[in-house]
């Protein structure tokens, strides 16, 4: 009785080996199978993607036009009528900002042509109901005008000879007092699709003016960076650095302007926006001097600032 127990689990144990070798054997078989499979849908989907990429390179290259804009406005209203613990206290008052960013875009086969105008607009009224000489009426407080327009032609697949006419003024009240008009040529490079730079070695800078102060336009150097980028996040980000080195007198002839602009879209190009903008301008300076109310002394250059802080909407084509 021992003995058939004992032959009969021998028996057992080696089908059941015998069952789990082929069981690994098939496995390992179907694996190898999968494995062949994936490696067909792999080499498709490589060969699937080196078509798209050949197709957004022709794209890239094709001529087309890309435009768009994008502005913040800014609005504060405060009223007080009877309000007995301020020293005024029946006054009302506002502010208003507007901000618009354009650019218009062209894209040929040898080479482009970029169009960008950023305005900045302010407002601001303050009347006190129990002063007769107050002034009521809307009182300017930012005003800002500047005009690009770059023309290349390509070298390289990222760098490109070029051309730069750039005007800078105010819009509404002293309109071309001062001007600023630069116009150069020289080369852009475009290390990647966000980011332009551009250096003209030969520019001369323009300066109009019917102020007394003799303001005084030179040959230089023309520096112009732009990086622009949409975030997956909804953010974009709009950055410009434009800047004049005066040859003939490189402290009191040159100039800059940063602008930075930030939007977050919330629900169909309508989200927060905000603006800063920051310049040096000696030339300015000096002609500020000799106007009242105004707290620079001579050889002063101070940091210019703006900002805007509000609604922003923002469309394209791109």
């Amino acid at each position: 009785m021992t003995k058939k127990l004992l032959l009969l689990i021998a028996v057992i144990v080696t089908f059941a080996g015998f069952l789990s070798a082929q069981t690994q054997e098939e496995l390992t078989a179907q694996k190898t199978e999968k494995a062949g499979q994936l490696a067909k849908l792999e080499a498709q989907a490589a060969a699937l993607k080196s078509e798209i990429a050949a197709i957004d390179a022709q794209m890239v290259v094709l001529p087309r036009w890309e435009n768009g804009a994008f502005g913040t406005l800014g609005l504060g209203f405060n009223g007080f009528n009877n309000w007995l613990g301020r020293d005024k206290p029946n006054v009302v008052s506002s502010n208003i900002g507007i901000n618009v960013n354009a650019f218009a875009n062209n894209f040929f086969e040898k080479g482009f042509w970029r169009n960008s105008l950023n305005t900045n607009m302010g407002w601001v009224k303050f009347d006190d109901k129990d002063n007769d000489d107050d002034n009521p009426e809307y009182d300017q407080t930012a005003d800002v005008f500047n005009l690009s327009s770059l023309l290349g032609f390509n070298i390289t697949e990222k760098l490109a000879l070029s051309t730069l006419g750039e005007y800078r003024s105010t819009l509404l009240s002293n309109f071309n007092n001062p001007g600023y008009f630069d116009i150069g040529g020289g080369v852009t490079w475009t290390p990647e699709p966000n980011l332009v730079v551009v250096a003209h070695s030969l520019n001369y800078n323009f300066v109009f003016s019917d102020d007394e102060f003799a303001y005084e336009s030179s040959l230089g150097a023309k520096v112009v960076a732009e990086y622009t980028k949409k975030f997956d996040s909804g953010v974009s980000w709009r950055s410009n650095l434009s800047s004049f080195l005066s040859y003939s007198d490189m402290e009191n002839l040159s100039n800059w302007t940063w602008v930075n602009g930030l939007g977050l879209d919330l629900w169909k190009g309508i989200g927060v926006g905000f603006e800063l903008g920051l310049r040096k301008n000696k030339q300015e300076a000096n002609a500020a001097v000799a106007k009242p109310g105004l707290d620079i002394d001579a050889g002063d250059n101070p940091l210019q600032t703006y900002y805007v802080l509000g609604i922003n909407y923002s469309i394209s084509n791109k």
